[in-house]
């Protein structure tokens, strides 16, 4: 008996003083691994990848000395995770200026809330180096004519694709949302990193195409150039095939494209529903008036989205030779000239019953 209570003497005394010893150095483990690094406010950049797994993140950090401890990072996100109801917590992408003395959850939080060192930018499809150029100079970035002047150099070639006799790099900037650090926002830089987006994306789909037994034979430039025109004019998808089949039967048949945004881009203009295009302004004599000019201008109007560089590419099979817009985007489309000027009145007179009388 006296053996026995000894034992349960000595289990009921270490048991609990193991658990409290387990507690403590947990707790002081704890407070340690969640501290900043350093005293010192010394930065630290670091760039985490899309995609970029949880666990290579919290290496990465600590590797660096942004954090003491991985684990910790990943407990901390598990306890995040927990107090969401189960919601996995993320981590986002970019590149960062830590400093040595952030807390774990002040990195966490650096991070959850993207305060990244760079800055993000988007080119929307359609739009212009023009318009490219007026944007970095807004978000400071440089001079838009110095963008704009960039663009224009295009010998020797930034790539071996680009064709030769381009007139500048319009069309081949590919529209999409991009993240540079300030320090790095030159032209030529922002111009690269567009061109190996274009390369990675839109090039493919082309030479996969030319190489098989395409429904049309293009060249890489006068399939850009095209492109480019259908991004203009078409606003609904249904109706960006069929638009692409109009200007490709004109284009068989040996007729003008005249196509309004051209004439617009060769005047640096842009035309509304209740100010259209005058008369004046399409004859006036430009490279780009495809009403005055046989064939396609002498390069793209726009940056082209990858929708339309595929519509070029597989156009719709129709007998339409003519479309107009209406006011809510969409187009009528006709197929000889009598329709077509029918349904130019019609629209004309819905427009007008619109506009307000002076």
């Amino acid at each position: 008996m006296p053996k026995k209570k000894s034992n349960w003497l000595f289990y009921g005394v270490a048991i609990p003083l193991t658990i409290l010893f387990t507690g403590v150095a947990s707790s002081s483990w704890w407070v340690w691994a969640s501290a900043a690094p350093s005293n010192f406010g010394a930065k630290i950049r670091l760039t985490i990848s899309d995609g970029m797994p949880t666990q290579a993140i919290a290496q990465e950090l600590e590797s660096a000395g942004v954090i003491r401890s991985s684990l910790a990072l990943r407990l901390w996100l598990q306890w995040q995770s927990l107090r969401a109801a189960g919601e996995p917590v993320a981590l986002r992408s970019g590149t960062y200026d830590f400093a040595a003395n952030q807390s774990l959850s002040q990195v966490v939080a650096q991070i959850q809330t993207a305060k990244s060192a760079e800055v993000r930018f988007t080119i929307p499809e359609g739009w212009s180096i023009a318009q490219m150029a007026d944007l970095f100079e807004k978000q400071g970035f440089f001079a838009a004519k110095d963008f704009v002047m960039a663009t224009q150099r295009t010998s020797p070639k930034r790539r071996d694709w680009i064709p030769e006799d381009v007139p500048s790099l319009e069309g081949f900037l590919f529209p999409d949302t991009y993240q540079i650090l300030p320090s790095e926002a030159t032209p030529d830089r922002i111009i690269e990193m567009m061109l190996n987006r274009f390369e990675q994306v839109a090039l493919p789909v082309y030479q996969e195409n030319q190489s098989g037994k395409p429904k049309v034979k293009v060249s890489l430039k006068d399939w850009v150039t095209l492109a480019s025109i259908v991004e203009k004019e078409a606003v609904i998808e249904s109706e960006r095939r069929i638009i692409s089949g109009v200007f490709w039967n004109r284009l068989k048949r040996n007729m003008r494209l005249e196509a309004d945004p051209t004439v617009e881009y060769g005047l640096n203009i842009k035309q509304t529903p209740e100010n259209p295009l005058t008369l004046e302004q399409v004859r006036t004599a430009s490279p780009y008036n495809t009403y005055l000019n046989e064939g396609l201008p002498p390069g793209a109007i726009a940056s082209v989205g990858l929708a339309s560089l595929k519509a070029t590419l597989d156009p719709a099979t129709t007998d339409y030779l003519f479309f107009v817009a209406k006011f809510d985007g969409s187009h009528v489309f006709s197929r000889n000239l009598e329709d077509h000027e029918k349904a130019l009145q019609a629209i004309d007179k819905k427009i007008n019953q619109k506009t307000p009388k002076q």
